[in-house]
């Protein structure tokens, strides 16, 4: 299908007019593919009757996944997008969720198309946010400690370096594997996301729970298992890992700006921007005095050790007030929940 053709609303759409069918909520999955034609074909044959629309988005994929699922599927829940140019998951993932939305869909999940998330899954997934405690689900891989044998060396130790960078940047301390791509989120809270400022490449998962926490939205992990085949990875490591940390750095700086600044200046705001300036202080003069000192062979005073002792001391003590309460600053109250509480209080719309 033709992306220019894709539905903005819902009423583009005739009979999709609500997020709930017959059955209940309607839930969509999304599959962006980009190499991945040894297994969609099988990954789709194994989606739950649970799932109303089945969106694959070809990524402009070089092995014509589109073609072939046009080909091997015959299901009227299948949809088949294509890319003109390849604009990396996030850039496909968005393209899925702006036709979720458009169809009326309530739930959209997220499963790759290589075969290691299991599709049986989904109504786990999907749970939490029909039941009204989540906006956001996110499959975890290091729940069960058993299950992460098989997973490669070099995944284990970049997921857990790339975990404290996403906790720190995104605010949700509570989580883990942050790369996971296993994901389901409510319609309504998807279509508060600015689109068009996600990253589009692989820091997609990442940024996605940065804008979340933006939002104020509840996100929850689901423990899970994946199927490692020998797949190989599109993702250079060397090249993207900095990338990672300097994406990281820039949406620390904003969402302590937004949190602790614009949207609320707090006790933790002022143990933050007076404890740092503090433990910086004592740091670098304690540092320079020391070296000062010893080039000149001589004793410090009392007083030169003490000062710059006691900022380091102060500045760390207010530094460790303020990230317990960032890490205990999680939302709580499920955003989807406001936003359909609201909708529903707005008058009709006239004709």
């Amino acid at each position: 299908m033709s992306l220019d053709r894709i539905p903005s609303v819902v009423s583009d759409l005739p009979g999709a007019t609500s997020e709930s069918g017959p059955a209940g909520p309607r839930v969509a999955v999304v599959i962006p593919c980009f190499k991945v034609s040894r297994h969609i074909v099988d990954l789709l044959r194994r989606i739950d009757a649970l799932v109303t629309y089945i969106i694959v988005v070809d990524d402009c994929c070089p092995e014509g996944t589109a073609t072939l699922v046009e080909r091997e599927i015959d299901d009227p829940r299948v949809v088949v997008l294509r890319h003109s140019e390849n604009q990396g998951v996030g850039g496909a993932v968005m393209t899925g969720y702006r036709y979720a939305i458009g169809l009326g869909a309530g739930v959209i999940v997220k499963l790759d198309g290589d075969g290691q998330m299991d599709p049986s899954l989904i109504p786990t997934f999907v749970a939490p946010l029909l039941s009204g405690e989540a906006d956001y689900a996110k499959g975890n891989r290091f729940f069960d400690l058993e299950s992460m044998r098989g997973m490669p060396l070099a995944r284990l130790i970049g997921n857990i370096g790339l975990s404290f960078l996403t906790k720190l940047s995104s605010g949700y301390w509570n989580l883990f594997d942050p790369t996971n791509g296993y994901t389901a989120i409510h319609a309504s809270v998807a279509a508060q996301l600015p689109f068009e400022k996600i990253a589009q490449r692989y820091f997609f998962e990442s940024d996605m729970l940065f804008r979340l926490n933006t939002l104020g939205a509840v996100v929850f992990d689901i423990p899970m298992q994946s199927v490692y085949r020998g797949e190989v990875s599109n993702m250079n490591i060397v090249q993207e890992f900095p990338r990672f940390i300097l994406n990281n750095a820039k949406n620390f700086m904003k969402r302590i700006f937004f949190n602790y600044v614009l949207r609320n200046f707090n006790i933790a705001s002022i143990q933050l921007f007076v404890g740092l300036p503090l433990f910086s202080v004592g740091v670098f003069w304690g540092a320079s005095a020391w070296i000062d000192h010893m080039h000149r062979h001589i004793n410090a005073s009392a007083g030169t050790v003490m000062l710059p002792s006691l900022c380091v001391i102060i500045g760390f003590q207010m530094l460790l007030g303020f990230m317990n309460y960032d890490t205990s600053n999680l939302p709580r109250d499920p955003l989807h929940r406001r936003l359909i509480g609201a909708r529903r209080l707005l008058p009709p719309a006239r004709n």
